[in-house]
């Protein structure tokens, strides 16, 4: 047995620690290392700071966990009254023991790289860590799993709640399409293991073949996230017309950048838009323990953005009860594969639902082995909102048995809110009443707060008793702040200005 294999056999143990409930002593190290490509993490290079901090969300489980003490590793650090809001939210009548159980460990290093290997380059930092740890059992939680995030787990001597380096491929487009058919879920007609212009030609000449009404397709990078490694492209002309074959290479695919025609080289997908008269994009949170034990954790809807409608921007929990139960087996069934696999921790699978004459039919689209852009609100329903997910129902809290929802989002942004510090976001929305209330078990949860100082932007987790109440609170946080102005703007406003006013108009990117 190497001595990665020797670490994960203690994962069971802790993983029982840090149970609700558990007043067993031990520590969760929170990894969100996006180690990514090159391409995608230099797109989200100066985010990346408030991109680890929704993690904080995680540290949530101290109010339910007493003997849990969480470390968030992250390149920058949140502020002061970041970390005392989650506390407050964590254990309200105990706030000063949850703060002592919260605390980050700071890796400052702005680079685009995965907060992994950025401690993995300083040992003060890693010998720091172990003693925070101190000889209390210890277990890391990653947002996905490389060999920089086995190389901490391994200098910690923690295990790592997340799936073998060496599987990381199955999470992988082409491998996923495979996975599906195999575990008897339906994907749109594509082609796997495209690697340049002409070979996704040649693919959609064969799905047009079975598709004749062909529109158009999506082109996707093997080991991509986000929604970013996506590219829709059209295979008719403006007139309506169909490309020939002879210039699908140069006609259809001439809109793909080079720097994606350049990562597809490494692989990817070829795959038919499906079309009809709705259309969503729903998805499903699966945990796979260790031993194979698979649950299906939430279904969610996506909400997608960005140029090509393929940008994930956030998300309504649950997804819609036509289709639920279905979503829920599906991803079961892929959880089932994997796990024989000897896949363990998280795993994101996602959905095309298309509405045709009256009724839903559900495609498998790609699966993830790590966690997504779902992960972090649900961690906050289910610690703030104890409950149980019942696909027919939604979330069943534990307290009164009625449902709860959500609709989350990280791109709540305005120009106006640029350098606005956290500390008055969080006023702002406890004094129009949408703070979240521990008892009524319903209100606004923030998150990501940090990226205000760089564009005005945080996130949001509206939970309520429906998705109309979830929406209309969601909708009702930009006026919350209505008239509020961050350090920048305030500056370029007083320039503009004599008055040192200036009007600027708040917006949701959905």
């Amino acid at each position: 047995m190497d001595a990665f294999s020797h670490l994960q056999a203690g994962l069971r143990a802790v993983l029982e620690a840090n149970a609700p409930g558990s007043t067993v002593e031990h520590v969760v190290v929170a990894l969100p290392s996006f180690s990514m490509g090159e391409t995608l993490l230099a797109h989200y290079a100066t985010r990346l700071p408030s991109l680890e901090h929704r993690y904080l969300l995680g540290a949530l489980q101290v109010g339910r966990t007493p003997g849990a003490h969480v470390v968030l590793v992250t390149s920058g650090p949140p502020s002061g009254d970041v970390l005392d809001y989650y506390s407050r939210l964590a254990s309200p009548d105990d706030p000063d023991d949850a703060r002592r159980r919260i605390s980050c460990l700071v890796v400052p290093d702005a680079s685009p790289r995965g907060v992994a290997a950025k401690l993995l380059d300083r040992p003060d930092l890693l010998g720091e860590l172990r003693e925070r740890i101190g000889g209390r059992p210890a277990l890391v939680e990653p947002w996905n799993v490389t060999e920089d995030e086995v190389s901490v787990a391994l200098a910690l001597g923690a295990p790592l709640n997340g799936t073998h380096p060496a599987l990381w491929s199955l999470g992988f487009k082409s491998a996923g399409r495979r996975l599906f058919t195999e575990a008897g879920v339906p994907v749109p007609s594509g082609v796997e293991d495209v690697h340049d212009r002409e070979q996704a030609a040649a693919a959609v000449a064969l799905i047009r073949r079975i598709r004749p009404h062909l529109d158009r397709v999506v082109l996707k990078q093997d080991n991509s996230g986000a929604g970013d490694g996506n590219w829709v492209v059209s295979t008719r002309d403006e007139d309506g017309r169909r490309v020939p074959r002879s210039r699908l290479g140069t006609d259809a695919f001439g809109v793909v950048p080079d720097w994606f025609a350049a990562d597809l080289a490494a692989g990817g997908v070829v795959e038919e838009l499906l079309r009809g008269r709705r259309v969503s994009s729903p998805s499903a949170q699966v945990d796979i323990r260790p031993g194979g034990e698979v649950r299906v954790l939430a279904t969610h809807e996506q909400v997608l953005g960005g140029p090509n409608g393929q940008v994930f921007t956030g998300c309504r929990f649950p997804a819609e009860d036509a289709y639920a139960p279905e979503l829920a087996r599906h991803a079961a069934a892929v959880g089932v594969r994997l796990a024989g696999a000897g896949a363990v921790g998280r795993v994101a699978v996602d959905f095309v639902a298309v509405r045709r004459r009256g009724t839903w039919s559900v495609h498998g689209l790609e699966l993830n082995l790590r966690k997504g852009g779902t992960t972090h609100p649900f961690t906050a329903l289910r610690h703030l909102v104890p409950g149980v997910y019942d696909p027919g129902r939604g979330w069943v809290t534990h307290a009164d048995g009625l449902p709860r929802c959500y609709r989350s989002s990280d791109t709540v942004e305005d120009p106006a809110w640029v350098g606005l510090p956290p500390g008055r976001v969080i006023e702002a929305v406890a004094g129009a009443g949408l703070a979240f209330d521990h008892g009524t078990g319903t209100g606004v949860v923030l998150h990501m707060l940090s990226a205000l100082e760089r564009d005005g932007r945080f996130g949001v987790t509206a939970i309520a008793p429906t998705p109309a109440e979830a929406d209309e609170m969601y909708a009702a946080v930009p006026s919350a702040l209505a008239g509020q102005r961050g350090t920048s703007m305030a500056r370029a406003a007083a320039r503009r200005s004599p008055s040192g006013s200036a009007a600027s108009a708040s917006r949701i990117r959905w």
